[in-house]
């Protein structure tokens, strides 16, 4: 501890600009399972008789997998991760090329067939890509894209993926070049504008590279696509409630087909391009006739939104599923329809697969359920169906004579596991441990310092969980969401290097106890630790085990100058991963950052292989890892008096103001206290039933100041002697925090004193308390701590 100005501190640095964050993603143990909804379907079939077919899934949880497909078993073969937010829709253009795109803007290239491999990264839209059309003889490659922006494009994917051109020139922060899975740039591409008036403009904003087509007309967001087989038409849907249609190897518009009064949420098309199904969220079914530009049929069958249609390969019968739960089989001539089965989700895809049709939803798990694509009528033998009405589905209700569909299968066939998606979390106090709630009501507590669950408490009320599990208070040196359905950790600098903790509360062998650890710089060694062994393995120099680290003189002269920095701890870099830190390698965390170029990327943290630099990773993250460098922070003081207890004939310790780290324990000011009253003495010298000898209770209090760490050589840690100082804290507000919390570790002794028609509460503080939580959760003013202090008889 110190002694500090009245002023206070007023060292409030400002920044330029946002830096970059680096995200971290803590995936679970079993990695080959989706944990959150599933928003796309793509079937390859085998060319081969004796091949095995392929399903493909894109998830909520931003990662596409590749199941191969037996008679009964499903077995995950593959894993795509690249994207850093939702997939929402995934083609196949050939059979070994996959397109996928993302609510990160992008749409992404894959070797269908390779262990996950990304070719090229496709970034022209301005918010959510939501869909996707491709033909299914796609010999032209032709795959169309739709988003939130109100954007339509027209992309040749082969002539994307084979466009290999790289800009090496310095380029400012915002440009759009792309990062792939090898680390390749995709410049920056030019576009073709059609506007309403269907003329073509180019805008270019690079001389080289692909050029796709926008088809421009839509003036709100698009949610569904549709290209017949030949590529030679393309309907979109979207918030305005009507089907537009395309000429995709122009971008011109040829028509536009009112009828729903919600927005259009799927939609197909037929082998010629002649009909076209579409579904909307007024629950309506929709059949138009391109060539007479009218609706022709409208099935009212659901309950609710529609979000996914799938036909047969004649295009007699429609599939449709959605918020309702169901999935209805309709004839489109007789209008006949029957309830195939009804799920616990709502229902996002559908695609069909010989005579089965597999069935996706907001749960993490995929459904093969019969249906018989090759003769629909063989499910309408089996009675129960109905006739769809063409009115909404109130008054079609009539045409049901009320009564209930009855579902004809109860189970699926075949069932692909997800996990358990995270919908609730709370970060703790002490900010290294995260409480979770899962979609199964299952509770979890995290470390997320290491990546790994350390308590599993099962099926219990999240909410006494979270009371129970009150600890000391620490800043607030991360964030964490579960959009993806897992913890996501998002660090931010300068605010994450906010937390310090000692290594002893650390538990950190071979470290002297008093030393502070930064949470954040720890937390960054240990994510990066196979990276920097790998840099040193490129660069020619040995690589300790542990991850020890290397000297950052390579860092661009750009990044070490963006900031002013200061050195944490001492001249020489600190390159030990102590073991709160290490990460797991059988689960590892994925890494989502960005550096100077390109955009966001995500990576797990064993597949980084050391190229990576400031191109990929924000400055500051480099700057920590590599120099021990941490930006200027908020003042990580606490200030506070120390006074004896009212009434004692105890003399003041000092008449300044005191300031020490806010992980400070209390049982240091009681050393503190100590050491000031006994002077030079041993602390021997206090008597074996823990009280003062006689004179040295206070009577001689030098004013000095000492440091963080009040003990001098040779005195025995405070634990081993019986304390005979007491620390309290006075303040109104704590007797409702003494009526409210019971927690273990802390110790109260409450003392009523009627003064001028108030009471005032003295809590004696556990030694246990750090600084921090005894201003959060005891003193709860903005004012300066107080804290006072007596000698007490041995307990």
């Amino acid at each position: 501890m110190h002694r500090v100005g009245s002023a206070g501190n007023t060292n409030n640095s400002t920044r330029p600009h946002k830096e970059r964050r680096l995200t971290y993603v803590l995936n679970d143990s079993d990695d080959t399972k989706h944990c959150a909804g599933i928003n796309c379907l793509s079937v390859l079939k085998s060319a081969a008789s004796d091949g095995s077919d392929y399903l493909f899934t894109g998830s909520r949880d931003g990662k596409l997998k590749r199941w191969a497909l037996a008679d009964d078993v499903s077995t995950c073969s593959a894993t795509f991760e690249s994207h850093v937010d939702w997939v929402n829709d995934a083609v196949l253009v050939s059979d070994n090329v996959l397109v996928s795109c993302s609510s990160d803007t992008t749409l992404k290239t894959w070797n269908a067939l390779s262990t996950g491999t990304c070719t090229r990264t496709l970034r022209q839209h301005s918010d959510y890509v939501t869909c996707l059309a491709a033909a299914e003889k796609n010999v032209i490659n032709m795959v169309a894209s739709g988003g939130l922006g109100g954007e339509v494009f027209i992309w040749d994917i082969e002539a994307a993926v084979a466009s290999d051109v790289k800009c090496n020139d310095v380029m400012d922060d915002d440009n759009s070049n792309s990062i792939n899975g090898s680390g390749n740039l995709l410049p920056t591409t030019s576009l073709r504008t059609i506007s309403s008036s269907n003329s073509i403009s180019v805008h270019t904003t690079q001389t080289q590279g692909y050029i796709p087509i926008v088809a421009k007309g839509h003036k709100e967001s698009v949610y569904a696509l549709a290209m017949n087989e030949g590529g030679s038409l393309l309907v979109s849907g979207g918030t305005e409630k009507v089907v537009r249609v395309w000429d995709p190897r122009s971008g011109s518009k040829t028509l536009k087909l009112k009828g729903h009064t919600d927005n259009v949420r799927a939609l197909l098309l037929d082998s010629t391009g002649r009909f076209c199904l579409s579904g909307s969220s007024d629950s309506m079914i929709r059949l138009w006739d391109l060539g007479q530009q009218r609706c022709v049929h409208s099935y009212a069958v659901h309950t609710d939104s529609i979000w996914a249609l799938a036909s047969t390969s004649t295009f007699s019968h429609v599939y449709s599923g959605g918020r309702d739960f169901s999935l209805y089989l309709t004839d489109l001539q007789t209008r006949e329809s029957v309830l195939l089965c009804t799920g616990e989700h709502p229902i996002l895809q559908l695609a069909v697969h010989d005579d089965n049709i597999w069935v996706a939803s907001t749960d993490a798990s995929v459904h093969r359920w019969p249906a018989e694509g090759g003769n629909p009528q063989k499910v309408f033998q089996r009675g129960n169906s109905f006739l769809a009405g063409n009115l909404s589905f109130s008054r079609a209700r009539v045409s049901v004579e009320g009564s209930t569909p009855v579902p004809v299968y109860k189970q699926p066939t075949l069932t692909i596991s997800g996990i358990p998606a995270m919908v609730q979390h709370e970060v703790l106090n002490n900010k290294r441990h995260v409480l979770t709630k899962d979609t199964s009501g299952s509770v979890k507590l995290w470390e997320i310092t290491k990546g790994v669950v350390v308590e599993d408490y099962g099926k219990v009320s999240f909410e006494e969980k979270k009371e129970e599990l009150f600890e000391m208070f620490l800043a607030a040196w991360f964030t964490v969401d579960t959009r993806l359905g897992c913890l996501s950790v998002h660090l931010d600098t300068p605010q994450c290097f906010s937390a310090e903790m000692y290594s002893a509360d650390l538990n950190i062998i071979g470290k002297p106890e008093d030393d502070k650890v930064n949470l954040a710089r720890e937390t960054l060694k240990g994510l990066l630790a196979n990276w920097l062994r790998k840099r040193k393995q490129r660069i020619g120099t040995p690589a300790p085990a542990n991850g020890e680290l290397l000297s950052g003189k390579d860092i661009g002269a750009r990044s070490l100058t963006h900031s002013k920095v200061e050195v944490d701890g001492s001249s020489e870099i600190d390159a030990m991963v102590y073991p709160p830190f290490e990460f797991s390698v059988v689960s590892p965390p994925s890494i989502i950052t960005e550096g100077t170029h390109g955009g966001p990327w995500r990576k797990k943290i064993t597949d980084l292989d050391g190229t990576e630099d400031e191109k990929d990773f924000p400055w500051w993250c480099l700057d920590c890892v590599l120099n021990n460098r941490l930006p200027p922070r908020e003042n990580t003081k606490c200030s506070f008096y120390l006074h004896p207890c009212e009434g004692s004939s105890l003399q003041i310790l000092t008449q300044g103001k005191l300031s020490a780290p806010r992980i400070l324990r209390i049982h240091k000011v009681i050393n503190y206290v100590i050491e000031k009253m006994v002077l030079d003495k041993p602390l021997d010298s206090v008597n074996s039933d823990g009280n003062f000898p006689p004179g040295l209770a206070g009577s001689q209090l030098q004013h000095q100041a000492v440091g963080d760490v009040s003990f001098r050589s040779g005195f025995k840690p405070w634990q081993k002697i019986r304390p005979s100082i007491e620390i309290l804290c006075n303040n109104q507000a704590s007797y409702m925090f003494l009526l409210m919390q019971s927690y273990d570790f802390i110790y109260t002794y409450t003392i009523f004193k009627h003064s001028t028609n108030c009471f005032n509460y003295f809590q004696i503080l556990s030694p246990e308390m750090s600084l921090a939580t005894v201003r959060a959760y005891i003193w709860k003013k903005t004012d300066d701590l107080v804290l006072n202090y007596r000698v007490t008889q041995g307990r």
